[in-house]
């Protein structure tokens, strides 16, 4: 990816890092794409393309934050309800970034991966993916992963899938199915939870994504269109996620005795 911070955007993120308890592992839903090319005038593409530009500035911003995964809800499996045009034109987007990113995201030590159901998408999506991938495996500042032909209970059901097939087979018995067995099966595998869950768009729901990983993330909901996300916005979700305490159910003052022990 190109260069997209400003200089005012990188002494701002560089004053954010100063405070410290950066999440680890950042999950962005991003809507208004739609909205934003209907408020105006102007057909649905132009909003996924002007998205697509939004990317750009948010991962680089994230990389430079010392965040170790971000993971965009790129395309969920209940996309593939949508009008056949618009569906066709953002697979040829899709396939166009990774083109044009992937030396880019290379160059800047980041590693790109992606969960979901990725046999549904076309093959040409899928080589091209299987490039990225490949192109970038050995990166290590930053993974940035892809949730495309994706959804919570999708993967979920899967999960149950693999586990059964296990426990059918005789590889594991009922006592080994725990909460760490069911992680290992997701598709997040190898990945920490994240810990902070940005919506865009000002929508107050999780719409079918990481359900079983977000059940501790901060949610930070804003009223701000994907294609108007800035660097200000990532910086304004962190601060509020530095803010709150993450209690895990226990309560402030257990808190407390476990900081200071």
């Amino acid at each position: 990816m190109k260069k997209v911070l400003s200089d005012n955007d990188k002494k701002n993120i560089e004053k954010i890092k100063q405070l410290g308890n950066i999440p680890k592992h950042i999950a962005i839903i991003m809507d208004g794409n739609g909205r934003w090319a209907k408020n105006k005038n102007l057909p649905r593409v132009a909003g996924h393309r002007k998205g697509i530009e939004t990317v750009r500035v948010i991962v680089e911003a994230c990389a430079n934050l010392g965040v170790q995964f971000l993971t965009l809800y790129t395309f969920s499996t209940e996309n593939w309800n949508r009008p056949k045009a618009e569906v066709s034109t953002l697979m040829r987007l899709i396939v166009k970034s990774l083109k044009n990113e992937t030396d880019q995201l290379n160059k800047n030590n980041i590693k790109l991966t992606s969960i979901g159901n990725i046999e549904m998408l076309p093959e040409v999506v899928r080589e091209e993916l299987e490039y990225a991938f490949e192109k970038t495996r050995d990166n290590k500042k930053m993974t940035l992963n892809l949730a495309l032909s994706y959804s919570g209970r999708w993967e979920l059901t899967n999960a149950v899938k693999k586990i059964s097939k296990e426990f059918k087979a005789g590889r594991i018995s009922f006592e080994d199915i725990d909460e760490t067995l069911i992680s290992n099966n997701l598709e997040t595998k190898g990945m920490v939870d994240p810990e902070l869950v940005i919506r865009s768009g000002g929508e107050m729901r999780i719409s079918n994504f990481l359900l079983w990983q977000i059940a501790y993330s901060e949610i930070f909901v804003t009223e701000v269109l994907w294609p108007e996300f800035k660097t200000d916005n990532l910086i304004d979700a962190i601060k509020e996620f530095q803010t709150r305490e993450r209690r895990f159910g226990l309560v402030s003052e257990q808190i407390e005795n476990k900081q200071q022990n």
